[in-house]
């Protein structure tokens, strides 16, 4: 029984090592594949990054969003990182059953650890096969977070990691017997019912069940590591290795997701220079080598969690995108394509040849075939990603925020929308009418710029206009940034002036850039026309720039010349989408300003006092947080504040709230085009919200009140809703509450006292 467990499990290990060796190298060659990215970015302040990896690693920060699932899962990591020396015990037990590890092998600290690791494994990993076998696709279908997984790797996975782990708990309690454990003791607390059960056998069985219990301890683990070897794009076994890197290289070393602003476009791991771009410049992906080298470690670091896919408003509401899938898909074409691109194929070689018939004789016909399928296309033209999957993204940044091994979704759709647009002018459409209006005037309806200002004779006080009413920005507080919802959309332009009213009453000193404020080319960078972007972006910064003064310091101060304070670069926007943009993209423009969203600056003016709310709006109210004001940007608190300084008013949230918040459809682009698959977004929010049976549906955000007032129409109209409903802006009802105080009750009158008696 020694010899075979040691030549069994002897040839397993050096098999298993030399192949993981290979895998590795295999990995290295294939993340080279991938193109630069500009320095430093993936590489700045090396400290905070590894603080960040170990805090998400240790704290399980995602994964303990999900209860049960992340304490089951962290035991399994940990026991996985923490056990080896079990393996190199069982390697001596090969060949003297009674063998410990030098030094920490009888120190008690250790078989306590060992002991409690051990058990807890076994209970974390059970826990996740029951999880999933309840959570099974053929159980739960499409609403499963594991349909379209590859459940055979994730069950085998997972029976090996069981096995090793009751492994070493038979092992524990063999070792106890073997050394004449005669009472219970705290080095075996887990283990001792088996030390008990083993206790009356005869040493040589005892040794002979030491040595095949090793055997199946090494032999199971080297099996597993020869068959991921094997199989490099085996996301769930690798994700264990390959997640450390991924979270590593993150986009932001202090551990923010990858959401908030859209990367600049780069070629050859440079910005792309927008006023003379190199004659060779990639703009955008076309083919998957195109992706960076971090990009080509998230597709391989997917683990198939569905977390992503769980979370997605496309993929709940019918649609074909799921971030899970897509992510599989590049991942599996981006590995079985691997072999023609190192070989030299999808490249000039040396001067302008083309990989020759030579160099490619080797490459199997498998990764050839993979080489002919184009990144994008149907079914029918074998494309890895069909259109329909790139286009139903609305970036809301759901998948981004779930994924626990920090896999940057957006960035890489975003990617391939862009070559579909600016290279294909492939892309919905009805998108193109948006295009062409803010090409030609500036706005997605393409009004006048003289409409812009149409809703302040609306208002019966007066609202400036820099370059008309004031000089510049130095004469007020904030510059309000309306958005051309919020000056152009009569729903939008409600929120507009109740904002713009309680500015006024609060006594802010507020200005508006009027018609000479441009869409802030929020759209059209998520549909991947980069350049109108770049063209609106610079425009509005130049505008800017010009109407806070150019030799404006960013802390305000004293203008000697003038001796007028300097105004400091204050923002104010209703729109999220707005304030995203020009908070964290345009100081990619040379645009550096303060931005704040209007919740955050009327929560601040209640809590000063300057805004009062008295009068009481009765009824239930739930709210709805808009993805680019809560996940983009963390504003989860001031809008609820709001509407609890509000009297009268019962708060209730949806099942689906702040950071798990689902998304009104409107996101991406998708606001100006038709869903013609699956279920309206709109509509399954709405479906969400009129289950709370609420009075007033509340948003802040001009996209989600179009998006959430139409299905609410809708449902009214079907006669699924009640009439009495309404969805509108916090600034509304806080409007009401304070624009209209309640009369003060008249005093009851007395009869006077009787005057004293002389």
């Amino acid at each position: 029984m020694q010899l075979a467990a040691i030549i069994v499990s002897l040839t397993l290990t050096v098999v298993g090592v030399a192949l993981l060796a290979r895998a590795i190298g295999q990995f290295v060659r294939y993340f080279k594949l991938g193109q630069p990215v500009p320095a430093g970015t993936r590489t700045d302040n090396p400290y905070q990054r590894s603080v960040t990896l170990v805090r998400e690693f240790l704290g399980h920060t995602r994964m303990n969003r999900w209860g049960v699932v992340g304490f089951a899962h962290w035991f399994v990591a940990v026991g996985f990182l923490t056990l080896p020396p079990t393996l190199a015990q069982a390697f001596g037990q090969l060949f003297q059953a009674d063998w410990t590890l030098p030094v920490i092998g009888g120190f008690l600290p250790f078989e306590l650890y060992i002991e409690f690791i051990g058990v807890m494994t076994i209970l974390g990993i059970a826990t996740l096969i029951v999880i999933r076998l309840l959570s099974l696709p053929g159980r739960a279908g499409r609403k499963s977070r594991f349909a379209g997984s590859k459940a055979g790797q994730a069950y085998f996975v997972e029976y090996v990691i069981l096995t090793i782990g009751l492994a070493i708990y038979v092992l524990r309690g063999l070792e106890g017997a073997i050394h004449h454990v005669e009472h219970y003791e705290a080095a075996y607390f887990a283990s001792y019912p088996l030390v008990l059960a083993f206790k009356g056998l005869s040493l040589g069985v005892l040794q002979n069940l030491i040595y095949f219990t090793a055997m199946v301890k090494i032999s199971t683990s080297f099996v597993w590591m020869i068959v991921v070897s094997l199989n490099t794009n085996m996301g769930v076994a690798w994700h264990r290795f390959l997640g450390f890197p991924n979270i590593w290289f993150k986009r932001e070393a202090d551990g923010s997701t990858a959401l908030g602003a859209l990367q600049p476009m780069t070629t050859a791991g440079k910005e792309i220079d927008w006023e003379d771009p190199a004659e060779d410049a990639v703009f955008g992906v076309s083919q998957v080598e195109q992706f960076s080298w971090k990009g080509l470690l998230d597709f391989s670091t997917c683990t198939e969690c569905g977390r992503c896919q769980s979370q997605c408003p496309a993929w709940n509401t019918g649609k074909p995108l799921s971030p899970k899938l897509l992510i599989m898909s590049l991942r599996d074409h981006a590995h079985a394509k691997a072999p023609y691109l190192l070989a030299g194929g999808g490249k000039t070689m040396e001067g302008d040849e083309k990989a020759t018939e030579e160099q490619l004789k080797d490459v199997p016909a498998a990764a050839l075939a993979e080489a002919e399928r184009p990144l994008i296309g149907t079914a029918e033209e074998n494309g890895v990603i069909d259109p329909d999957v790139l286009w139903s993204c609305t970036t809301c940044g759901a998948c981004v925020e779930q994924c626990p091994v920090d896999i940057e979704h957006i960035d890489h759709i975003v990617d391939m929308r862009r070559y579909q647009v600016m290279i294909e002018s492939a892309f919905p459409s009805e998108a193109g009418t948006m295009l062409k209006n803010l090409e030609k005037k500036g706005n997605p309806w393409g009004l006048a710029k003289k409409q812009r200002v149409e809703w302040t004779k609306e208002v019966d006080f007066e609202v400036p206009i820099v370059g008309k009413d004031v000089e510049d920005l130095s004469e007020v507080d904030y510059l309000y940034w309306v958005g051309c919802a919020g000056a152009l959309e009569d729903r939008a332009k409600k929120t507009t002036k109740a904002f713009a009213e309680l500015l006024h009453i609060a006594g802010v000193k507020f200005a508006i850039m009027g018609g000479e404020e441009k869409c802030t080319g929020d759209s059209p960078r998520r549909l991947g026309n980069e350049p109108l972007f770049q063209q609106l972006g610079q425009e509005n910064v130049a505008m800017l720039n010009m109407a806070f003064g150019e030799s404006l310091d960013e802390d305000g101060g004293v203008d000697e010349s003038t001796k007028k304070p300097k105004s400091a670069k204050k923002i104010v926007s209703t729109c999220p989408h707005c304030f995203n943009t020009i908070a964290n993209e345009y100081p990619q423009l040379g645009g550096d300003y303060e931005v704040i969203h209007h919740t955050q600056l009327l929560q601040h003016l209640i809590d000063e006092g300057k805004l009062i709310p008295v009068t009481p709006v009765e009824g239930l109210i739930t709210y709805h947080d808009p993805c680019y004001l809560g996940r983009h940007n963390k504003v989860y608190t001031p809008p609820r504040e709001i509407m609890s300084a509000v009297p009268g008013l019962r708060q209730q949230e949806m099942h689906r709230h702040k950071e798990r918040g689902f998304c009104c459809g409107a996101g991406g682009a998708r606001m100006w085009m038709e869903e013609r698959i699956g279920k309206r977004i709109n509509n399954e929010r709405v479906e969400e919200a009129l289950s709370l049976d609420p009075d007033i549906v509340s948003t802040a955000c001009p996209f989600c009140l179009v998006m959430l007032t139409d299905s609410v129409n809708g449902k009214k109209n079907d006669g699924k809703a009640k009439e009495s409903v309404t969805v509108v802006d916090v600034a509304q009802l806080l409007l009401d509450s304070v624009k209209n105080p309640v009369d003060p009750e008249p005093a009851e009158e007395t009869e006077p006292e009787p005057e004293p008696a002389a």
